[in-house]
């Protein structure tokens, strides 16, 4: 079955149909805001001002903690360790926390 969806944005504002969502951040905080072509361009009129003095700033990109190759023979060593046990461990993927707690208990002489 077919099925089709349409999305009307309403004006936050008025109430009225919405020509576009605007995007905003103030304070540390991101916002959007729904509006009518009026509304829209009386938003920007008032903060034209501000713009004319501001600076643009780029989003900082969420840090990427890659894999590096101690972490990936450290899995590795879990890895064997556990099958040397009996321990039911994936050759890739996740390794249970389970499996982690005992690896770390018995290098530790626990």
């Amino acid at each position: 079955m077919a099925q089709k969806v349409t999305v009307v944005l309403e004006d936050d504002l008025s109430g009225g149909p919405a020509k576009q969502t605007v995007r905003f951040a103030f304070g540390g905080t991101d916002y959007e805001i729904d509006l009518n072509t009026k509304n829209a361009a009386a938003f920007g009129k008032q903060l034209a001002p501000y713009l004319q003095h501001a600076r643009k700033t780029g989003r900082p990109q969420p840090r990427r903690t890659g894999r590096t190759t101690v972490g990936r023979q450290r899995s590795g060593d879990v890895r064997a360790w556990a099958k040397e046990r009996g321990l039911a461990v994936s050759e890739r993927g996740r390794i249970p926390a389970s499996v982690l707690e005992q690896y770390h208990a018995a290098a530790n002489g626990r």
